[in-house]
């Protein structure tokens, strides 16, 4: 039995990796695996303190690798478990040949991604290279600002993955917020455990390998006469997700008294120019919008919390009436167009009849710094090119590149 220690809402100074392992704690899982790779090898060692002394009921695994890991907590899952791990850049592409098994056997395993670069060239800082690798894969997908809302969305993931029955992914930037220490308020155990639910492998997942009661198989073969029929049923629980999922911020943020949205406006309802990103630089670019405001140009900030299944309605709603959107990505998926977040964008506001310019700014690369000075050139470049006092040969390019 877990050792209750929160029994009063408290808030304590925390980096995000201490963040996440209390929320590992409180939520008390059944089984967790993972492999130590920077900037996610400290949490887990957090997380293992609080199992040697004997604070949580977890079986944690510690596997030989990623490739492992992914493999045990899909049989977990798949016994009934509620089941969690967590990577960074390689080891997530390690475990990818998973990916897809879990998302379309339908487990709620959740998974914290501690942002960091792909090699090579290495780098063992953050960018949301290794998050991108993973859009196709089936896996809802929540971005985090800082530590506060790394703690709460991976106790909301838990209840969104089960409710969803997908496996989910919270995005923690590495260092940025893994290692920054912010203020979080903690919610008391009893609320956490009460929130997530009971873990019952009975009730778990509609169909677990231990009710030998009801024998089911896993991993068969679907050949070309079902192949389609078993992908379709995941295509429509993907489109069904997000109705759990904002059910699932909502009973959250009465809760916890946060104000949690899929995307998150900022100032846009009078702005002409917006900025679109995920993770930590909305803050940096929300004081941007700030001060562009204070020179007389009306500026807003789309933030991006839940990025798969992509919310197009909501971010076609909040950016139909922009001039120009300038989107941030923190990566670049070299296909000679635009990079990942974009393309979305993209995509939302397509079938609009009227909407807004959009240009791409890859920015952030290997924990490059990222300052307001770069969200005033980012606003500044967007307002030349609609204006025309600047052109373009491409949709998109590089921020912060030395010359």
């Amino acid at each position: 039995m877990a050792v209750e220690l929160i029994k009063e809402r408290k808030a304590v100074a925390m980096t995000g990796n201490q963040a996440i392992a209390e929320a590992m704690r409180q939520i008390n899982y059944d089984v967790a695996a993972a492999y130590p790779i920077s900037p996610q090898t400290e949490l887990m060692g957090f997380f293992a303190e609080y199992l040697a002394n004997g604070l949580v009921d977890t079986e944690f695994i510690t596997v030989e690798s990623e490739h492992s890991a992914m493999s045990a907590v899909i049989g977990a899952a798949a016994a009934g478990a509620r089941a969690m791990t967590a990577t960074a850049a390689q080891g997530l592409l390690y475990m990818y040949e998973n990916l897809p098994i879990a998302s379309n056997w339908r487990l709620p395993i959740t998974m914290v991604l501690v942002n960091r670069a792909l090699s090579a060239p290495l780098n063992i800082h953050c960018d949301h290279g290794d998050a991108m690798t993973a859009r196709d894969s089936g896996w809802i997908q929540l971005f985090t600002e800082n530590s506060q809302e790394a703690y709460h969305s991976l106790i909301m993931a838990v209840k969104m993955a089960e409710s969803a029955l997908l496996p989910a992914i919270v995005n923690m930037e590495g260092y940025i917020v893994s290692h920054t220490i912010g203020n979080v308020n903690l919610l008391t155990d009893a609320e956490v455990r009460e929130f997530v639910g009971e873990s019952d492998w009975r009730k778990n997942i509609p169909h677990p390998l231990l009710d030998t009661d009801n024998p089911v198989t896993y991993g068969a073969t679907a050949l070309p006469d079902y192949y389609t029929e078993l992908k379709y049923a995941q295509h429509v629980a993907t489109f069904e997700a997000k109705d759990h999922i904002k059910r699932v911020l909502e009973e959250f943020n009465q809760l916890a008294g946060t104000n949690y949205q899929i995307v998150e406006p900022y100032k846009l309802d009078d702005a002409d120019f917006a900025i679109v990103v995920m993770g930590s630089t909305a803050g940096v670019a929300r004081t941007a919008a700030d001060q562009l405001r204070e020179q007389g140009i009306k500026a807003g900030v789309l933030k991006i919390r839940l990025f798969r299944p992509f919310p197009y309605e909501e971010v076609a709603d909040a950016l139909k009436h922009i001039k120009a959107v300038a989107v941030l990505d923190r990566h670049d998926s070299m296909n000679g167009l635009a990079s990942p977040l974009y393309q979305d964008i993209a995509s939302a506001l397509y079938h609009l009849p009227e909407r807004p310019m959009l240009h791409d700014f890859i920015y952030g690369l290997g924990g490059r710094e990222v300052t307001v000075e770069d969200m005033l050139k980012a606003f500044n470049r967007l307002i030349n090119i609609y204006t025309g006092r600047e052109t373009r040969d491409r949709f998109v390019e590089y921020l912060q590149v030395r010359e």
